[in-house]
């Protein structure tokens, strides 16, 4: 699934060719997304310009005059610029077609995105109770500590809640935690404050890097120039349960927390 530094990926990719720009028209092949696409998406952004392109958790945000149209990715969504005259293809279900000539397509083969519009982005049920973006100022390890105060669940849970803290998907929160030397299932209200900061820079230097090398390329990932992300070459735990912890060579333990595939060292998490 995109995680935060995919869409934030895709958001930069997308920004040049779209910012300013005004929609000549909305393309709407198929309706059935996790969510129906509103059937008056098209009127409501059709002539709009897009004041601005931004991204919240794992939506991107084309903002007009009008409202907000509201894009998730979904478990296998991706979205590239092309001409607005090239042939659509069995799972390109959504054209945002500009008056440059050029069109962001969005293709989805399994469907799980979402087309929303939202005419007051901030009151919107799927974004006002998001915590804060976990590059932003709002976020340290004060912050993160506070929240986890009489907080019994396993600090990977926390981090995961976008409740607490926005976008920290399961591949980058394994790879924080290690980085930060803390084991998965440790209870979020037993950790130092000094070690709890230690996790907030390592939350925010992880998706960092993940940013600047693109991404991570699991099954269906590719950003919105159809190039695949890099970060999974230089993944330390995620994916590589039995194999050397690049750090003391102990092998990488594979576990299921919270239902999701967790990866973490003996040696090095405590």
């Amino acid at each position: 699934m995109p995680e935060l530094p995919e869409v934030e990926t895709s958001r930069r990719g997308l920004s040049p060719w779209m910012e300013g720009v005004q929609i000549q028209t909305v393309v709407v092949r198929d309706r059935r997304l996790r969510w129906p696409v509103p059937d008056d998406i098209e009127d409501n952004l059709s002539g709009q310009i897009i004041r601005s392109l931004r991204r919240r958790a794992k939506y991107l945000l084309f903002e007009t005059d009008n409202g907000t149209a509201m894009l998730h990715l979904g478990m296998s969504g991706s979205v590239r610029i092309i001409d607005c005259d090239e042939p659509a293809a069995k799972h390109d279900h959504i054209d945002i077609q500009l008056a440059s000539g050029k069109a962001m397509r969005f293709r989805d083969p399994r469907r799980f995105g979402s087309f929303l519009w939202s005419e007051n982005i901030n009151e919107h049920p799927l974004i006002r109770n998001l915590g804060p973006e976990p590059l932003g100022d709002d976020f340290d390890g004060d912050y993160l500590w506070a929240r986890a105060r009489g907080r019994r669940v396993a600090i990977k849970q926390l981090i995961m809640n976008a409740a607490v803290v926005v976008g920290v998907g399961n591949i980058y929160a394994s790879e924080s935690l290690f980085e930060a030397g803390i084991h998965p299932k440790r209870r979020s209200d037993r950790i130092a404050k000094k070690r709890m900061l230690g996790l907030a820079d390592a939350i925010k230097n992880v998706l960092g890097r993940a940013i600047k090398a693109g991404g991570t390329t699991l099954k269906d990932f590719h950003g919105s120039d159809g190039e695949p992300g890099y970060f999974q070459q230089s993944l330390d735990v995620y994916g590589r349960g039995g194999e050397a912890c690049h750090s003391c060579k102990a092998p990488i333990t594979a576990i299921v927390l919270g239902q999701r595939s967790t990866f973490y060292c003996k040696t090095c998490q405590r």
